[in-house]
């Protein structure tokens, strides 16, 4: 997304993923958690991704780490497809994931030494004195004791946890990694060490991420380029200095307004003024502007029966919106976003 930037490492092309409910007995509804989605990650760049809970994220991160099988669509990783009858072990190093629930994702009846010796021994990178050397330089470099080691989850915090699963992706020299709400769950000083843990690594392994949040204050923090994602669908992409300061899409507007101000008297005043939307006709979803029953500036009928197509702005950036408005953020948003 940014000119200039390295080859695409990633590059995911119309990728959906569509569930299906119902039984004998009701009628069949279809879920379309991902739907339709391109972008590409260049390497050494970050791309964040974010939206409400229930967007499709982390379902979109799972198929792009290829854990989530796609129902239509490819993913193409440093050349090589993600998807398909075999995946060679080389592509399983390349791409790893740091899940949300770092203790839900490592096992409790193994120390930390033995969580990361594990994908040394089942890639056959280092056994021995070298996986304890290694298992030694992952844990200083993600800012662990040694004598972590010889521990089990259950005696760490769960930023120290983070750290480990953080350590337990990078112990296999990955090129990309998929961190999916990372730090979510942890209060806000260990949340600011996580990102600068990360930011640190990315600076000095060269590595690529895909930074999922549903916060933009967290996201614009470690990222290249902000994908924003609603009901499935990216409906505005673009360099996250642009889109953080003058934010295209009516649903990222949205977002940004919802990112506290440090000032009361300005918070109230931006409370006061928000926008009351009306009441709106009927809206397809298959077919209409998934935002347009939520959408302050929405048109209809168009907007309720016209899909949107992502479409390029002058400064690099793409927005999925009929009736596109750039608007510039309040003052002291604009403070926050030079001073990042």
């Amino acid at each position: 997304m940014n000119p200039g930037a390295a080859a695409p490492l990633v590059r995911v092309d119309r990728l959906s993923k569509h569930f299906t409910s119902g039984s004998a007995f009701t009628s069949r509804r279809i879920l379309r958690a991902v739907d339709d989605v391109s972008f590409e990650i260049a390497a050494g760049e970050t791309l964040g991704l974010v939206g409400e809970s229930g967007s499709g994220k982390s379902t979109l991160g799972r198929m792009i780490i290829g854990l989530t099988a796609p129902s239509a669509g490819n993913v193409i990783v440093a050349d090589q497809p993600v998807a398909g009858a075999r995946r060679s072990a080389a592509l399983w190093r390349t791409t790893q994931m740091v899940f949300q629930d770092p203790y839900a994702s490592l096992n409790p009846k193994m120390t930390v030494a033995m969580a990361l010796r594990e994908p040394l021994r089942n890639f056959a990178i280092a056994t021995g004195a070298a996986a304890e050397r290694r298992v030694r330089e992952v844990l200083d470099a993600c800012g662990l004791p040694q004598s972590a080691a010889s521990r089990y989850p259950r005696e760490f915090s769960g930023g120290q946890r983070q750290r480990i699963g953080i350590a337990r992706a990078l112990i296999v020299d990955p090129l990309f990694i998929v961190a999916d709400e990372p730090v979510s769950a942890l209060d806000v000083s260990i949340q600011a060490q996580i990102i600068n843990l990360l930011l640190d690594l990315k600076r000095d392994r060269g590595l690529t991420y895909l930074f999922i949040a549903h916060d933009l204050a967290v996201v614009r923090q470690v990222s290249d380029c902000i994908a924003v994602m609603y009901a499935g669908r990216v409906v505005e992409i673009g360099p996250a200095r642009d889109i953080y300061r003058q934010p295209a899409h009516p649903y990222t507007q949205l977002l940004l307004r919802s990112v506290p101000i440090p000032d009361p008297a300005m918070e109230r005043a931006r409370r006061d003024a928000r926008a009351v939307v009306p009441a709106r006709p009927e809206v397809s979803a298959d077919a209409g502007c998934a935002f347009a029953a939520r959408c302050p500036t929405a048109q209809f009928p168009r907007c309720g029966a016209e899909r949107p197509p992502l479409a390029q702005f002058p400064d690099g950036r793409m927005a999925a919106c009929h009736f596109p408005e750039i608007v510039t953020p309040s003052p002291a948003l604009l403070r926050e976003a030079a001073m990042s």
